[in-house]
């Protein structure tokens, strides 16, 4: 008799879960995890520059979306240290669309930006 009452519950149980995952899997989409946001914006600024981004350099989460700074290459120049790139800020919506950009930075890819205080 104790089995015949375990196998419903465990069935029962089965179908709760699977449901509640779903559900959880759907809160959890209405809003993009931090590597989609970092490839869509990647993407959504080589559309709009017509340049490839090679990396992102800072990434970060604000009460308004996002705001990330993306280094493109600008000008392909050999050899490669030569090359120029620039750094974007990059600012998204909550669901990671593209609402703004600016370039913030233009510079050889053999140099090192000397240090600044306050970031600027």
């Amino acid at each position: 008799m104790s089995n015949t009452p375990n196998a419903p519950k465990a069935q029962g149980s089965r179908k709760p879960q699977e449901v509640s995952g779903t559900s959880q899997d759907d809160a959890t989409d209405s809003r993009p995890g931090a590597m989609e946001v970092l490839r869509h914006a990647r993407t959504q600024l080589a559309e709009l520059t017509g340049m490839a981004a090679e990396s992102v350099s800072s990434f970060e989460q604000t009460e308004d979306g996002w705001v990330l700074e993306i280094e493109v290459l600008e000008i392909a120049r050999v050899p490669d240290t030569m090359s120029l790139l620039a750094s974007y800020q990059v600012e998204l919506a909550p669901d990671g669309e593209l609402t703004g950009y600016r370039r913030v930075r233009r510079y050889e890819r053999g140099r090192a930006d000397p240090h600044r205080p306050g970031g600027h």
